[in-house]
């Protein structure tokens, strides 16, 4: 694993069941009220800040998750939203930034996120996930969607690659 965590130059991932736990609450407008966690966020901040390419491909379509990823720094241009076929957007992700596949972690909980999970340079699912996407993943973290998971990708490659440190003059 040591090998495909030093090609990661992109980190990507789904927003309910991986960045979230899953549940949520709909409001009256047709959003949904979501619960993030600080730590997962501020990994994702640190990936930015030393200069990895963070997105997001999700099914979701929301306001408030676009502005809590932008407020971790995440480029809205690599916000895939609403995305019903994942592997589209995931290719179009690569294209965009000129990576190939295996310079790709994603985080996937579930069926929509196995295909690619499957050719991505390493993927992770959380604790919680479905048994496809576990049976998908490269590595299956101890911790569950919303509750760590990102975080603890972001550090594997981050402390593998030598960067996970605050830099005071950029944070």
């Amino acid at each position: 694993m040591e090998d495909k965590l030093r090609k990661i130059k992109c980190i990507a991932f789904d927003i309910d069941g991986v960045m979230t736990d899953g549940p949520l609450l709909a409001l009256p407008d047709g959003d949904f009220l979501r619960m993030f966690d600080a730590k997962d966020g501020f990994a994702v901040r640190m990936a930015v800040m030393h200069g990895y390419i963070v997105a997001c491909i999700t099914g979701a379509s929301s306001e408030s998750v676009i502005k809590r990823l932008k407020a971790s720094g995440v480029d809205p241009s690599n916000i895939y939203m609403h995305s019903r076929n994942k592997i589209d957007d995931f290719n179009r992700l690569c294209e965009h930034h000129n990576l190939s596949p295996d310079e790709v972690m994603y985080f996937g909980d579930d069926l929509p996120d196995a295909e690619t999970m499957q050719v991505c340079g390493l993927s992770i699912a959380p604790a919680d996930a479905c048994e496809e996407a576990k049976a998908a993943a490269d590595y299956v973290s101890p911790y569950g969607g919303g509750k760590g998971c990102i975080r603890h990708g972001i550090e594997l490659v981050m402390k593998t690659q030598g960067t996970w440190f605050l830099d005071t003059d950029v944070y």
